[in-house]
């Protein structure tokens, strides 16, 4: 269930079952990343825990945990999606 060398982004989604809204396995996959496994570095200077920096302890790549929908109830389904260093310095100063 750990990150794979060649991911680089994990997108969830909500699916609706029987009128109800519920989470993939994409969202799921990634609350146990963000809460057992990887180790979280930063929020977002300007957007706060609507941007989540993380570090994967087995390579080290960093890692950001965004809302794309989040104009849905609750932010919508989150994402995850691999950001280089550089990009991770200039985005979360001080890290």
């Amino acid at each position: 269930m750990t990150l794979e060398p060649n991911e680089t982004q994990l997108i969830g989604q909500w699916i609706e079952d029987q009128g109800q809204l519920r989470k993939d396995a994409t969202c799921e996959r990634i609350e146990w990343l963000t809460s057992q496994y990887l180790r979280k570095v930063a929020l977002s200077p300007q957007w706060g825990a609507w941007e989540i920096l993380f570090q994967d302890p087995s390579d080290m790549r960093y890692w950001e945990q965004t809302y794309p929908h989040g104009g849905m109830h609750g932010g919508g389904p989150p994402a995850l999606k691999q950001i280089s260093n550089s990009e991770a310095e200039s985005k979360y100063p001080g890290i």
